[in-house]
């Protein structure tokens, strides 16, 4: 290889994980918006006069357009180009974060809130597309989904702590401003860090009738799960809902089985293990994301944590699932296969539910929690795993639509976790107060049972994984450019 040579693939190198920079830092500040939010809603209620029932929108107006969107998005990246789709989102989402910082009315702050959700359901639906297609080396791409990984999972735990901080510092403004520098600069930078793309073209997917199937069918079922705890599961508000969006959604599937240009072709189902990690990650996320609430509403009502303290203590299992992303997933993925890795994480994980469903009322942090944290790294191996599996059959020219539907299935999983396991809680612990049971163990009996059902979703999500996936072949061609194929699977 010549010097010019050497120099132009070195410049590669570099521009790529430039890239891998800037997507990652946009998906940390979607997440890191979910969460951010949560420590200073009361200081937001006072100010703005939320009324209680209001509230929930505050949450609901970011989630609902963020899953919603997250698919029609997806696709839309490889029909105009995901570049261009991601600097769209991202300047939606940090012009909506200044609106949401500078509202007087809750009314205001509701419509920017659901700006941001759209904005970040642009920009972050296309960010696995853009990867995969950037990273095609096998070891660089598990090294690289690592790296994604971690900011993902870190950005819930560094969330709760900076709105804390910004919230206790400034006021709760500032929760939002916050982004504005961070989305400028994300911006700024990547116009000239990621690849120029053409897309396809509207002609080769405006499946107009499909978008507005899958569009108005998440959305409405992502508002149905999100108002089960105040409604409960067999209202019929719940079931009258839940059914319309399950036949809009069947609509859809319909739709794209028969349509000359499909919004989602369903050819990228047929994979085994495409459609297996989808189901885990259902199961894992449902589990997983439930759990931080529940653990953060254990140490607060039960232990007497405040918000920040609640953070802080949290921040060891941010740091393991880091650790673990960055510098084990990736190396064991190499050699054993992302299969393996993923099953080891979902032992793990299976592990720290059991004993959360042992920690008594007066809990130790460091005998009874910081266990749980620790094991709880199990995550920095299922995530990567997951992510590899859920991309693997994704081509050029559907790699938007591929990260789109893996990142609609992560958010449809959070919102049913947090919705199923908050409801069992809740029942149960009306249960054992009208049994006499005291506040401190009815609320502890509560979270309990929520973590024993996480395990057992843990436990299945194990058993799909043993059961339907298989280790991925390597490419027929291991030296095919980039734009022939992004890996091949066992069918």
């Amino acid at each position: 290889m010549s010097q010019n040579q050497k120099k132009t693939a070195h410049s590669l190198l570099r521009s790529r994980w430039a890239a891998l920079g800037v997507l990652s830092t946009t998906m940390l500040m979607a997440i890191l918006d979910g969460s951010i939010v949560t420590v200073a809603t009361p200081a937001i209620q006072d100010d703005l006069g939320f009324s209680p029932a209001g509230l929930s929108w505050i949450m609901n107006a970011y989630l609902i357009p963020l899953g919603g969107l997250l698919l029609l998005a997806g696709r839309l990246g490889d029909l105009v180009g995901r570049k261009t789709l991601f600097l769209t989102g991202n300047a939606l989402f940090t012009t909506a974060s200044l609106l949401a910082g500078a509202a007087t009315s809750s009314g205001l702050l509701i419509a920017a809130r659901f700006l941001q959700g759209v904005g970040g359901a642009l920009a972050s639906a296309v960010v696995l597309g853009i990867l995969v297609t950037l990273f095609t080396d096998a070891r660089e791409r598990a090294k690289a989904i690592g790296i994604f990984s971690f900011t993902g999972a870190a950005g819930a735990s560094i969330g709760q702590v900076l709105g804390g901080v910004l919230t206790d510092a400034l006021s709760w403004h500032w929760i939002f401003f916050i982004n504005l520098p961070i989305g400028l600069a994300t911006i700024a930078l990547a116009l000239p860090a990621l690849p120029r793309d053409r897309g396809l073209g509207l002609s080769a997917g405006a499946d107009l009738a499909g978008a507005f199937l899958v569009t108005s069918g998440l959305m409405l079922g992502i508002y149905t799960v999100v108002k089960v705890e105040l409604h409960g599961w067999l209202a019929a508000h719940t079931l009258g809902l839940g059914a319309v969006a399950l036949a809009l959604l069947a609509g859809f599937a319909a739709r794209q089985a028969t349509a000359a240009t499909p919004l989602m072709p369903l050819r990228i189902l047929r994979s085994r293990n495409v459609s297996g990690a989808y189901v885990v990650q259902l199961l894992t996320l449902s589990a997983m994301f439930s759990f931080q609430v529940i653990v953060a509403l254990y140490m607060q009502k039960v232990l007497g944590y405040g918000a920040l303290d609640t953070g802080l203590a949290m921040l060891p299992a941010a740091v393991a699932i880091g650790a673990v992303s960055l510098f084990v997933s990736a190396r064991l993925a190499n050699r054993v296969g992302e299969r393996l890795v993923l099953m080891a994480g979902l032992v793990l994980l299976t592990g720290a539910m059991l004993l959360l469903t042992t920690v008594p009322a007066d809990a130790d942090y460091v005998t009874d929690l910081l266990p749980v944290f620790v094991l709880v790294a199990g995550a920095g191996l299922v995530l990567p795993s997951l992510t590899a599996l859920g991309m693997s059959s994704a081509r050029p020219d559907d790699a938007g639509l591929a990260s789109g539907l893996f990142n609609t299935v992560q958010q449809v999983g959070m919102a049913l976790g947090v919705a199923v396991m908050t409801t069992l809680a809740a029942s149960r612990i009306e249960n054992l107060r009208a049994d006499g049971h005291g506040d401190a163990a009815a609320l502890t009996g509560g979270y309990h049972l929520a973590f024993g059902v996480s395990a057992g979703l843990l436990a299945t999500a194990f058993a799909v994984a043993l059961l339907v996936l298989r280790r991925p072949r390597p490419p027929v061609d291991a030296a095919a450019p980039a734009d022939t194929a992004v890996t091949a699977t066992k069918a």
